[in-house]
């Protein structure tokens, strides 16, 4: 092996840690980790090293990477803010919506 190569695998590895981490912080199983960590390795390892005919998956590969940072309730939340509640329907099934309680004192000057 060249040091080109040894380079081009390690320098893969410590960028497949960052989404594998974002997996463990989750709660992923240690063999899922495992699994994730391997079949990214090898994957972008062989995209960079035979560059010609495996280019077309480069596509699949970052949606593989990206996957792992995506989150539907952080995002929906997010929609729900940049579109000024049109998504309120879909969320409110999850969060009841309970009744204002009055807590001011009353005023003695009123009660007359």
């Amino acid at each position: 092996m060249s040091p080109a190569t040894i380079a081009i695998a390690l320098v893969v590895a410590l960028l497949v840690l960052v989404p594998t981490r974002r997996l463990f912080n989750v709660g992923a199983s240690r063999r899922a980790l495992t699994a994730y960590f391997l079949a990214m390795w090898l994957f972008a390892v062989l995209v960079a090293i035979v560059r010609g005919p495996l280019g077309f998956l480069i596509p699949f590969l970052l949606i593989a990477y990206l996957v792992p940072f995506v989150t539907l309730r952080e995002g929906l939340e997010r929609l729900r803010g940049r579109f000024g509640g049109i998504l309120d329907p879909w969320l409110r099934a999850r969060e009841p919506e309970r009744p204002v309680k009055d807590v001011t004192p009353p005023d003695p000057r009123l009660e007359d």
